[in-house]
């Protein structure tokens, strides 16, 4: 019988940068504080180790990035920080616990400055995070505006990774679906995304803060899909753009393919294959979604190669967040 070799591709070993974490210690806080009714949360919002180490034994994860969630709305910058707080201490806790397995990222709420800039501070500089992760917009005020350039320029001075995530689009109230049937996370959130890189590229994000490292999720929203008709339409920003600064921007984003994403060949049109990661969405997007939709077919695209897959499910994130080498070297 002929000797069965493992494929050299890197799925055995892959780095999930799209694992979101809504902490056990943050949901019991929250709904002691009355923030939250726990029972009404959706599913994703009760993540537990054993679920998650499960979910990554069978989809082939050996490490996954944390991307707390803080689903609530918070009465002031106090209550903001000490739910931050918990979070960190939380996520900090997981690492410790399984070495090797998790690394984090540290939320921030660019609607608050203040907490925004300590929280980066303490959780990148004090705790070992390994980036951050920021929500598309603001109350309608999108990632790439001046009001966040405070956050950003200290950012940028720590070289940081931006972690992006898209909520629900701005104009109604909180949580309501704006199309009767149609859940906003199946298309809302992809224009979401699409919005944020587009005012970055519009607000040259990039060339100000030049050392940021920004990763758009599931494989940039509509963006590669639209790349060409940004281009070619670059002059109708405000103020114009040039179509050559659209195509750096497509270049140097990141992108991860939790979605599960489209075919890959959209994407490799637009970006190189080193600038794709990653990533699962788990647990918003359920764990038989992702071992039995999401990875075959990300297996079975005929765009990547051998040689694509290592890079995606492993050596990209490396190169990005070398600290993912070096599990001992996040605090605890």
């Amino acid at each position: 019988m002929p000797e069965i070799v493992p494929p050299d591709d890197g799925s055995r070993a892959r780095i999930d940068v799209h694992h979101h974490f809504c902490a056990p210690q943050w949901l019991e806080w929250a709904g002691a504080q009355g923030l939250v009714n726990p029972k009404a949360l959706p599913p994703w919002a009760r993540w537990d180790a054993g679920s998650a180490l499960s979910l990554m034994d069978r989809a082939g994860v050996a490490t996954a990035v944390l991307k707390p969630m803080l689903p609530a709305r918070y009465e002031t910058s106090a209550q903001l920080r000490e739910a931050t707080t918990i979070t960190l201490r939380a996520a900090t806790d997981v690492v410790s616990a399984h070495p090797g397995r998790f690394a984090f990222h540290t939320p921030l709420f660019l609607d608050d400055l203040d907490v925004s800039r300590w929280a980066l501070r303490h959780g990148l500089d004090d705790l070992g995070a390994v980036g951050v992760n920021v929500t598309a917009n603001y109350g309608g005020v999108y990632l790439g505006d001046a009001a966040y350039d405070p956050v950003f320029a200290e950012l940028d001075e720590r070289a940081a990774v931006v972690d992006t995530h898209p909520h629900n689009l701005p104009g109604g109230p909180p949580g309501a679906v704006h199309v009767p049937g149609i859940p906003n996370f199946l298309c809302d959130f992809l224009l979401d995304t699409t919005r944020a890189a587009a005012n970055m590229i519009q607000k040259r994000t990039l060339d100000r803060f030049p050392n940021l490292s920004v990763i758009l999720p599931h494989a940039g929203g509509f963006l590669p899909h639209i790349a060409t008709r940004v281009q070619a339409f670059a002059g109708a920003f405000t103020p114009p753009v040039e179509a050559s600064m659209v195509r750096e921007y497509l270049h140097r984003f990141y992108y991860d393919t939790a979605g599960p994403m489209s075919p890959a060949g959209t994407l490799l049109a637009t970006v190189a294959p080193d600038r794709i990661l990653f990533g699962t969405d788990w647990p918003a997007c359920p764990a038989d979604t992702v071992t039995d939709i999401a990875l075959p077919a990300l297996t079975a695209d005929p765009a990547l190669t051998p040689s694509h897959h290592l890079a995606i499910n492993r050596t990209n994130a490396l190169r990005l967040m070398p600290r993912l080498a070096e599990p001992s070297s996040v605090a605890v």
